[in-house]
Parts: structure tokens; C-alpha cells; sequence
């Protein structure tokens, strides 16, 4: 699959296979992920790898319920190291570079998922406070996103889209 063709097939996916996804392809997605840009190459993410069922299910419940979180073989969360982050770029890295370097490393993660022949959803709504109690994740830590990674149960349709003079602007708005 080229890379437009990866790019163009990418969808949330919710529904999973119980197929297990190898701890070498998780390793293989994350190392994607730690590819992308990041201010001043600092690199301030983290990755958390969960497996266990209960952690799964108290996951997706401060997840507002999105049984896709618990139903997945594997969840990758993403968190942003604001410590890192601050100590470079003050009250900008801490507020805006590390949340936007995760963001880079989990696009880059999802779209290396589907070139592999799995499925994603990138979750970021859940409760960021719990999250970090159920992972024991130190207060500058802060979870960005939850993966829930897998074997596509089905393939939804393509989402509609804003089109192209809807969103781009030249020169002003």
C-alpha cells in the first residue's frame, strides 16, 4: 500500500477481532511514532502499553464508556511529558509543543497501524485525572490520547469531509 493509499484508508475503528497483535508489532508501531517531529527535537512523549483486561475496562469506563478501549487486544496510550517540555520551552512547551508532538507521534502511529493491515481509533475523550491514577502516571505526565489497537472487525464507510475552499484561506481569512 503506497503512502497516499494508507492515508486515504485510515478510519476510527471500533469493532476488533480477538486476533492478538504481537508485542513486535507494537514495538514496531510505537518506533513510528517516536519518528515524528517534535519542537526542538526533544521528543516529550511516552507510550504505555496495556494489556490487562481490568486495567482495559477501568480504561474505557473514564473513557465515557467506549467499550472499544477494553474490547481491543492491545491499548497504547499516549502521554505528554510536560516536564521535558517546560524545561525547554517554559509555559509554551508545558501548554502547547508536548500535546502537539504526541499528537504528531499517535498520527504517525495510526497511520503505520493501517500499512500493517490493523485498526486504530484515536480516543481522546476520557478523564485525564483517573486515567493517570489507573496508569500511576507521575502529575507531569499528562495522558493525551488512548489507541485502541487490532485486527479490524469491519472497515467502516468513508467519513464525509469539509472540502478544500472550506478550510483553506490564502493569505487572510
Amino acid at each position: 500500500m503506497d503512502f497516499e493509499e494508507v492515508i486515504k484508508s485510515r478510519r476510527t475503528i471500533r469493532k476488533f477481532t480477538d486476533e492478538d497483535v504481537p508485542d513486535e508489532t507494537v514495538r514496531e508501531i510505537i518506533e513510528t511514532g517516536m519518528l515524528a517531529p517534535s519542537a526542538g527535537n526533544i521528543q516529550s512523549w511516552e507510550f504505555i502499553i496495556v494489556r490487562d483486561k481490568a486495567t482495559k475496562h477501568s480504561l474505557s469506563q473514564e473513557a465515557l464508556g467506549q467499550m472499544h478501549v477494553f474490547e481491543a487486544p492491545v491499548v497504547i496510550v499516549v502521554a505528554a511529558n510536560i516536564k521535558l517540555a517546560e524545561k525547554r520551552y517554559g509555559a509554551r512547551g508545558r501548554d502547547a509543543y508536548c500535546f502537539l508532538s504526541a499528537g504528531a507521534a499517535t498520527m504517525n502511529m495510526l497511520l503505520t497501524a493501517v500499512s500493517l493491515g490493523l485498526g486504530a481509533a484515536w480516543v481522546g475523550s476520557f478523564k485525564e485525572r483517573p486515567v493517570q491514577e489507573i496508569l500511576k502516571l507521575p502529575d507531569y505526565i499528562r495522558p493525551v490520547g488512548i489507541i485502541p489497537l487490532g485486527h479490524p472487525a469491519e472497515i467502516p464507510e468513508k467519513p464525509s469531509r469539509r472540502g478544500y475552499k472550506e478550510v483553506v484561506h490564502n493569505e487572510k481569512w
